[in-house]
């Protein structure tokens, strides 16, 4: 087994057990039913699970183009009995930079807890636009207690259009950052520090997945390696790593894909989308060390999962909800099982 850190830094000691059948009823929304890039983290001083989630807004009337996914705020929910029933919280306040074009467009946290705060990773585009145009950045916040969020500043990744930000601690001790580039084909990048509270100390390295288009990167220790799962919109493709700093290695079981039909609309199977990995604790298993994780994701279950521009107008195609499916290693094969 290599050596490794915690990828996933998130899970506190004071929380109750996350349960392996959170989300056996998929959690909806109840403002726009558009809740979308779940990452979920526990919050140690009230033993209670948070949902952080892009609020896209699904069933606003009057909306033209794609002005649905923009415009949106970081919806949040939480919950006291691991993770079965949620409770709706609004959305974050404060995670607007100065200067940002109102009304600003979030997308897609990351909640990472690096020595006594969290450090939230986030996307951020100026203005609610109807197509695919404008600079996205990934920037940073701090918290103490998941409530109240404090400016860091940007990361200069030499790019007009970041999202998707995913951080972990690697095997060699030091903390990347995997994004997606739409500048640059629309694969997965990657940046280097051992700061990772500082948006300045970040150092780039470049490609770190290349090929077919996806997006929504998560790296994670499990079963004694690193894996990485990203979204191909058919599917989670999935990825290993010894150490999780590169030479990364897709999977050839199912063609290296997870998530291919958890459900099916219409006759046509409704993929996976953007997800979270949260490792399932043992009693003092650490995360790298756990060898069960649990997988949250989302679907739009009206709607098949091409290409988002095939998506038919409307409220009903744009409805999403979270779900999770339970993760292991099974003889060095990353396998999932679905609720």
């Amino acid at each position: 087994m290599p050596q490794q850190q915690a990828a996933q830094e998130t899970v506190a000691p004071a929380a109750l057990p996350l349960r392996a059948d959170a989300f056996t009823v998929p959690y909806r929304d109840p403002i726009w039913d558009g809740p979308t890039d779940p990452v979920l983290v526990a919050d140690h001083s009230s033993g209670e699970w948070v949902l952080f989630y892009t609020q896209r807004r699904a069933t606003a009337p009057g909306l033209t183009g794609v002005e649905w996914v923009h415009g949106t705020g970081i919806g949040v929910a939480r919950s006291s009995d691991g993770g079965a029933t949620w409770r709706y919280q609004g959305t974050v306040e404060g995670l607007i930079p100065p200067g940002t074009e109102l009304p600003a467009t979030l997308w897609a946290p990351d909640v990472v807890r690096i020595g006594n705060r969290w450090i939230m990773y986030l996307t951020v585009l100026g203005g609610r636009r109807t197509d695919w145009t404008g600079r996205a950045e990934i920037v940073q916040f701090a918290s103490v207690d998941l409530r109240s969020w404090e400016y860091l500043g940007g990361i200069g990744l030499d790019s007009p259009r970041v999202i998707d930000a995913a951080v972990a601690r690697c095997g060699d001790g030091r903390y990347r950052l995997w994004y997606k580039d739409e500048a640059r084909g629309s694969t997965t990048h990657s940046a280097v520090t051992d700061t990772p509270d500082d948006p300045a100390s970040w150092s780039l390295e470049g490609v770190a997945m290349p090929g077919r288009p996806h997006e929504g990167p998560k790296v994670f220790a499990l079963g004694g390696s690193y894996w990485m799962i990203v979204d191909e919109w058919r599917g989670q493709a999935v990825y290993r790593s010894a150490g999780g700093n590169g030479n990364w290695a897709r999977q050839d079981h199912l063609g290296g894909l997870l998530l291919t039909a958890p459900e099916s609309w219409d006759g046509r199977p409704v993929v996976g989308r953007h997800a979270d990995v949260v490792p399932l604790r043992d009693g003092e298993t650490s995360d790298a060390g756990a060898d069960r994780a649990l997988l949250v994701y989302f679907t739009h279950p009206c709607w098949g999962g091409e290409d988002i521009g095939t998506m038919a107008p409307g409220p009903r195609t744009r409805l999403s909800h979270v779900r999770a499916a339970v993760l292991e290693v099974r003889d060095g094969v990353l396998v999932c099982t679905e609720h």
